[in-house]
């Protein structure tokens, strides 16, 4: 069945064409993924699928009775508003910003929808690792807001999910989470996500946007790969075809062509259509050979390094010694202290103790997470109204890489803007393309040690792909703060987890390396566990017997409290079912009541907890007792 159909849509902003009569459908069941350069329309793809954004030409249709829950990339919240009170008020409806695709509601009926969710909210908090629901939302990190906007989204049932960007911003153990809720949902999924492991994993197709156009590939990433590279082929094939054939008739036109004979004449008219006919253009790459300050013997030193915001300990009397060349990556959940460990390193914070020893030669490029905004920022702040390539010019006008001297401009167009775009502002860009521009500003620097905290959040494919190639020449060091598995796998070869208390840990490998060291060592301490159990019971038991003659058997009774335990329990196990079955009936009763439900719910899975324990008691003593019967007679 068709869900929803996005028939000849046209797009532009700012003079620039992002969609030219492209057209999308979507299938009951299909989880698709949207690809493409950043600037070409992903986003707005997305955003005219939820109604957000009107297309210029076109139209969208859907499926009566289709309710559609929307992910915008950026949530935005009421900072003096509770955590567990954003996402009900989110879910039910009354923040546009987070969802698309339902009716307005009076508010009676949406406090109603509200307070009828609450239990569910709590849960699905809880599975995303925020456990404060108090907490006022302007208190939550990016990543934080992030999951609650994905348990606004997945609290209420709906048809098609879009997601733009889903596991920006999240650590490992929520992208892994989200995954596996993706892969068992029975919903129609669109989603926009840089993130290789979980495109492939997650998606049975994909859509390509590129120049304006929409390209779809029934299949998971992988097999895009392989797919699009085809296509390009029989492109360029076909365009050396025509390119043969428009020789040939040339030829025949200078020869002289006879124009009064009709045939002649369809012959230079067929000849005039294939020269005009648009050619296919390959992709333009990101390429840049590899910039760097050479590096004396002494690189970057941390001596028992410790940080602390008030009781909460980040970084635990950690030492270590970069290496040339070394490609390192810190991992740990949302909050951990990962960026502040970078900005430790790069010399914007100071250590509470410990020392960072930084070599002389030692030129540092930091790629923050965030795009400053501010303007005490330095040379990182993005000035909306500065055009593109005063940007670089503030940084470099030439830079020598192994080719020699290339110009600001020369680079911007390896790094994807090209001469036409160079002089606009960068308040017109798209939020990648503000990534990729920064990025490029930190590598004109012509570091020795490059910091790159979250590069890939909102970078595109092909970008990461050209980075991951040039950070495998460039001769310095790399570290790096990601949650992007295949990024880590790519290019780290050592890994520290950030592992609760500000301690630590280092593995060797990349990302999936580490996943199964963390597998194999939870195994052997299990294994460890059941196995001392064992021989604490088998000495339990030979000492038992030591001293004893084989014949002689231990001579059983109770003990004075088992004794009067024995005489009431009966008792006891009757007076607890007795209030298990009243509050069934209030339950019954209080249907409607959602916060007496709670209570009551809660109530009623204590009491059914002791009448458990009771009852395996009971049993235990009834057993205890015959034996000391049939020991007495």
């Amino acid at each position: 069945m068709n869900l929803l159909t996005a028939d000849n849509i046209s797009k532009a902003f700012t003079g620039r064409r992002l969609l030219d009569e492209a057209s999308f459908y979507l299938q009951e069941g299909e989880k698709v993924g949207i690809i493409g350069i950043n600037g070409t329309g992903k986003s707005t793809l997305l955003k005219i699928m939820a109604g957000l954004v009107e297309p210029d030409f076109g139209e969208v249709i859907t499926a009566n009775h289709v309710v559609m829950r929307y992910l915008p990339q950026s949530p935005v919240f009421q900072p003096e508003v509770s955590v567990l009170q954003s996402v009900l008020e989110a879910a039910a409806g009354k923040q546009d910003t987070i969802i698309a695709g339902e009716k307005s509601q009076d508010s009676h009926a949406v406090n109603e929808k509200i307070w009828s969710m609450e239990s569910k909210a709590k849960s699905l908090l809880l599975e995303l690792g925020i456990t404060d629901f108090e907490q006022k939302t302007g208190e939550l990190s990016g990543g934080q807001r992030k999951r609650l906007a994905l348990a606004a989204i997945l609290l209420v049932p709906c048809d098609i999910l879009l997601l733009d960007e889903p596991t920006n911003h999240i650590d490992h153990e929520m992208a892994d989470w989200l995954e596996n809720y993706l892969k068992k949902w029975k919903g129609s999924l669109v989603m926009v996500t840089h993130d290789r492991y979980f495109l492939d994993s997650v998606s049975n197709r994909i859509v390509e946007i590129d120049k304006g156009h929409i390209y779809s590939y029934d299949t998971n990433y992988s097999g895009f790969l392989e797919r699009k590279t085809l296509r390009e082929e029989n492109g360029l094939a076909g365009e050396r075809k025509r390119q043969s054939i428009l020789r040939k008739e040339m030829e025949w036109i200078k020869r002289g062509a006879r124009a009064r004979s009709t045939k002649q004449k369809a012959r230079i008219e067929r000849f005039e259509t294939l020269r005009d006919r648009e050619t296919p253009t390959e992709d333009k790459k990101l390429e840049l050979s590899s910039i760097s300050t050479r590096m004396g013997r002494t690189t970057v030193e941390l001596d028992h390094v410790s940080k602390a915001y008030g009781n909460r300990v980040l970084v635990k009397d950690f030492s270590y010694i970069f290496l040339k060349q070394d490609r390192i990556g810190f991992i740990g959940k949302n909050g951990s202290g990962k960026t502040t460990l970078m900005k430790i390193i790069e010399g914007r914070l100071k250590p509470d103790s410990g020392e960072v020893i930084v070599g002389q030669t030692i030129k540092i490029g930091y790629y923050s997470q965030e795009i400053e905004e501010e303007e005490n920022a330095g040379i990182a702040y993005m000035d909306p109204s500065m055009r593109v390539i005063d940007y670089i010019k503030n940084t470099a006008e030439y830079v020598r890489t192994n080719e020699g001297l290339v110009s600001a401009s020369a680079m911007l167009e390896r790094f994807l803007f090209p001469p036409e775009e160079q002089y606009g502002l960068i308040g017109k860009l798209s939020g990648g393309e503000k990534r990729r521009l920064n990025l490029l500003r930190v590598l004109m620097e012509a570091p020795n040690v490059l910091i790159l905290d979250e590069p890939t959040n909102d970078l595109d494919i092909v970008t990461l792909s050209i980075l991951e190639d040039y950070l495998d020449a460039y001769d310095g060091i790399v570290i790096t703060v990601s949650h992007d598995r295949y990024f880590l796998d790519r290019i780290v070869k050592r890994i520290f987890a950030f592992e609760g208390d500000g301690v630590i840990r280092q593995y060797e490998g990349g990302y999936t390396d580490y996943v199964n060291r963390k597998k194999e060592e939870e195994s052997k301490e299990e294994n460890e566990t059941v196995e001392t159990k064992n021989m604490q019971n088998s000495k339990k038991e030979e000492n038992q017997k030591k001293g004893k003659p084989r014949n002689s058997a231990p001579k059983l009774k109770f003990s004075y409290k088992e004794e009067r335990e024995y005489e009431t329990i009966e008792d006891d196990i009757a007076a607890l079912e007795e209030k298990a079955d009243e509050l069934e009936q209030e339950i019954v009763k209080c249907a409607t009541d959602f916060v007496r439900l709670n209570e009551l719910t809660k109530e009623k899975e204590e009491v059914d907890t002791a009448l458990l324990e009771k009852m395996e008691r009971w049993e235990y003593l009834e057993e205890l007792a015959a034996k000391i019967k049939a020991q007495n007679t």
